[in-house]
């Protein structure tokens, strides 16, 4: 009875010191990495002792019996989140386990800017590298499609922002968000438009959004946004043609050369606001959330005119012969003529 005592003691004994050894190497020793800093990556569907495995390829030493323990013991075999993570030494098994179930995934960004056309935001995530490019063979009608977009024409229908995405993620999720981001911005300033006393005369939300991807383009100075969209309001109030160098550059395509000619203002396109009254058949830049509520809250003033004075700040006109005179007076600064 006595021997069996003594086992029965020294197998406790041995249980605990080995207990007390995997708990020390869970909580306290750091693991050895095969760099000071690595980049490690779980795919989706690794789970189990997969996970220790794809660990071990990729530098991280994660004793393989002490990593199924630490799984059982935590019920962390199904938490673990696939993504990209960087980890830097020391760092613990405890440590290591709690990134990897929080999904603290390493995150890269990509700002689309206001102003840009479709064409631009494409060429942005095209040359991403930490974006899956799952668009490059797509038409731009077949990523309105896997956007869930109704619309027909891309132009526009994406947000300005800062998007932040885990390393290899689809470039059509940041496009998704563009998209929902644009929908929500807009429906909020049409929405707020009818606690307005005098409206511009918009039909629908998508009329907004054009009107705001011309005055997106035609500011130089933020604090012209709004009276740069009056302008537009009251030209179409008036029926005036809008008589925008930007719209008429935009129907341009590619064969405008920079320098926007007689001629072109000519040259009858969709675009052409010199030619045709009216807003333009969609919109003609990704407009920011500043430039759609312009568009829907112009500034309170009867200007039909506006030249830019040269510093990135327009001169504003009631009527032709005040908006001639200061057309001659900026042309002259800009010749540097008395």
């Amino acid at each position: 009875m006595k021997r069996l005592l003594a086992v029965a003691l020294l197998v406790l004994a041995a249980l605990g010191a080995a207990a007390g050894w995997a708990w020390w190497r869970y909580e306290r020793a750091p693991l050895a990495l095969a760099a000071p800093e690595l980049q490690i990556e779980i795919e989706r569907g690794t789970a189990g002792a997969a996970v220790g495995a794809a660990l071990r390829r990729q530098g991280v030493d994660v004793p393989e019996t002490l990593f199924a323990i630490a799984l059982r013991a935590r019920g962390d075999a199904p938490k673990i989140r696939a993504g990209n993570y960087e980890i830097a030494a020391p760092i613990t098994l405890r440590a290591l386990l709690d990134r990897l179930t929080r999904g603290d995934v390493t995150l890269r960004d990509l700002t689309l800017i206001e102003g840009w056309t479709f064409r631009q935001v494409r060429a942005a995530l095209a040359k991403h590298p930490d974006l899956k490019q799952d668009t490059a063979t797509l038409s731009d009608a077949e990523v309105l499609a896997r956007v869930g977009a109704s619309e027909s024409h891309p132009e526009g229908l994406f947000a300005p922002d800062t998007y932040a995405f885990a390393r290899g993620s689809s470039d059509l999720e940041v496009l998704k968000r563009a998209y929902r981001l644009q929908r929500a911005v807009l429906q909020k300033a049409w929405d707020a438009r009818m606690a307005k006393p005098d409206p511009p005369p918009l039909k629908t939300p998508y009329e907004a959004l054009i009107l705001a991807s011309i005055v997106e383009k035609e500011t130089g100075r933020d604090a012209d946004r709004v009276k740069v969209a009056a302008v537009f309001a009251n030209r179409l109030k008036r029926g005036m043609m809008l008589q925008s160098d930007p719209t008429t550059i935009y129907g341009l395509g590619e064969a405008f050369d920079g320098n926007l000619r007689r001629r072109d203002l000519l040259a009858d396109t969709p675009y052409n606001t010199y030619t045709r009254t009216g807003l333009t058949p969609t919109p003609i830049s990704m407009p920011g959330r500043a430039s759609i509520t312009a568009a829907l809250d112009p500034a309170p003033i009867p200007a039909l005119y506006f030249v830019a004075r040269g510093d990135g700040s327009s001169e504003f006109s009631n009527d032709l012969a005040a908006h001639n005179r200061a057309v001659a007076r900026y042309q002259k600064q800009q010749r540097g003529t008395p």
